[in-house]
């Protein structure tokens, strides 16, 4: 299957900030720091494998690229309530922002994931649009950052300028590159 955006593994990161590894206490940062949360976060997005292997296979992305996100936004479906972030804006495993979309299914089915799925996927259209000379790679950053921040917010390539915490495409290329090294 021919996916629509780089291979994450050829993509380079510096993964989680200082800030990021410190949500979990870690001394450390970076793509270690990344793999770190990733590899916590496994058991739980094991339970979502199949319905993110189904939407992936439908939509030609990788299944590590989704596993990465969930795992950054909710970490593997651990941290909402009801599935609705803690200021009640964002709803489901891949955190679906209700101030620009009208959340579907359950925060956890994969109706769920097909709209957030389908919300990457405008976003890496969006970035291939206005950023044609950046190479595959830089690009599949972009709309990671697209996907936290908006397209309008991804300016150059300092990707992460405006995501949360400064990190976030970084931090789920290096997670979806451990879930990749997990099977997925």
């Amino acid at each position: 299957m021919a996916l629509r955006h780089a291979d994450i593994m050829t993509v380079p990161t510096t993964g989680a900030s200082a800030k990021t590894a410190g949500y979990d206490k870690l001394s450390f940062k970076g793509v270690k720091a990344s793999h770190r949360m990733a590899d916590d976060d496994l058991q739980s997005l094991n339970k979502y494998k199949t319905r993110i292997n189904n939407v992936a296979r439908r939509h030609r992305v990788d299944p590590a690229l989704l596993g990465g996100i969930t795992s950054r936004e909710t970490r593997s479906g651990n941290y909402h309530k009801n599935g609705w972030s803690d200021d009640g804006t964002c709803f489901g495993l891949m955190q679906v922002s209700n101030i620009w979309h009208k959340p579907r299914g359950a925060w956890d089915s994969e109706e769920h994931l097909n709209q957030a799925t389908e919300i990457l996927i405008y976003m890496i259209d969006a970035i291939d649009k206005k950023f044609p000379h950046w190479n595959a790679q830089l690009r599949l950053k972009g709309a990671l950052a697209a996907y936290n921040a908006g397209p309008d917010k991804v300016v150059d390539e300092n990707i992460d300028k405006y995501t949360f915490d400064r990190d976030y495409a970084n931090d789920v290329i290096a997670r979806a590159q451990r879930f990749k090294q997990h099977g997925y």
